[in-house]
């Protein structure tokens, strides 16, 4: 079954979080998960096979900050193209009948103008780059995710757009306010959702920053903006900060997440899965909920 079909019809359940399950096994501060692909394959072929096989029906590979401009800000020297490839290989390898791979997006590492030096047009440059090959190393679908700036996040669905017919989904990160769910920029629900759609979105979400409880109203007003698909990826409640100040721990236990993600589907969400504190056997509750 072709991928977009599946998803409008039965939906998918997605992996989750990728940045704390490397932290947890020994990701140092200022070290660029990405290269963890090159230089520890072991592990993330271990993470992405423990998700699928908690039941998750895809795998989000290790490629969210693996653009030009964020590796070079991150001091890496490695080849961007070849973390990359790797980043797909390793999700691709865990993978089995019936599973897939999505390209994971998102990071530049730098603001647009006029908060930051980076102009739309360079972003667009450089969201493609990273594109052409990701769509090379076969992934199934794109995922642009934990976007704050509405502008990036069109940006960034315009340059996969330029390069691949794949599906593309967006997922952009709100707080919620006495006035409802804003982007840090200020940009709403309704309007950041449909102008994702209209620049070429196959899906449009929201991921990150708050934990499943608040997630399920925020998704409900993203499934009454658009008739695309919606992806929704909580985190695991909101980070507390361990009393040596070393380690940021989420609160949110499994089966409480899972309850929400049940609440979030029901409102007629296709695609779920989870964010920053989430793990296999998060995934796991989920699948066995819904």
């Amino acid at each position: 079954m072709e991928i977009l079909t599946r998803i409008k019809e039965q939906g998918l359940i997605l992996d989750g979080g990728m940045g704390s399950m490397l932290i947890d096994r020994g990701l140092g501060g200022g070290e660029a998960p990405e290269t963890w692909n090159l230089t520890r394959p072991d592990i993330l072929r271990e993470i992405h096979g423990a998700y699928f096989k908690a039941g998750a029906d895809l795998a989000t590979a290790n490629t969210f900050g693996a653009t030009a401009m964020k590796l070079k800000k991150m001091g890496v020297t490695r080849d961007m193209a070849d973390i990359n490839r790797a980043g797909v290989a390793l999700a691709r390898a865990a993978a089995g009948s019936g599973q897939y791979v999505a390209g994971d997006m998102g990071s530049l590492g730098e603001m647009l103008e006029p908060m930051g030096p980076v102009s739309v047009d360079g972003a667009e440059a450089c969201f493609r780059d990273q594109a052409e090959i990701l769509e090379d190393a076969g992934v199934d679908l794109f995922f642009i995710e934990t976007v704050f700036d509405l502008n990036l996040g069109l940006a960034a669905v315009r340059a996969v757009r330029s390069v691949s017919s794949r599906p593309v989904f967006c997922s952009l990160t709100f707080k919620e306010t006495p006035k409802g769910f804003f982007t840090i920029f200020g940009n709403n629900v309704r309007d950041s959702m449909k102008a994702l759609v209209d620049a070429g979105a196959s899906g449009v979400g929201a991921n990150c920053s708050m934990g499943s409880d608040t997630m399920v109203e925020l998704a409900a007003r993203i499934r009454d903006s658009v008739d695309v698909p919606v992806m929704i990826q909580p985190n695991a409640g909101l980070p507390q900060i361990t009393g040596d100040n070393q380690k940021a721990v989420y609160p949110e236990e499994d089966l409480f997440f899972a309850g929400n993600i049940r609440k979030i589907k029901d409102l007629g969400i296709e695609i779920v899965g989870g964010c920053c504190g989430t793990t296999p056997a998060t995934i796991r509750e989920v699948k066995k909920i819904i």
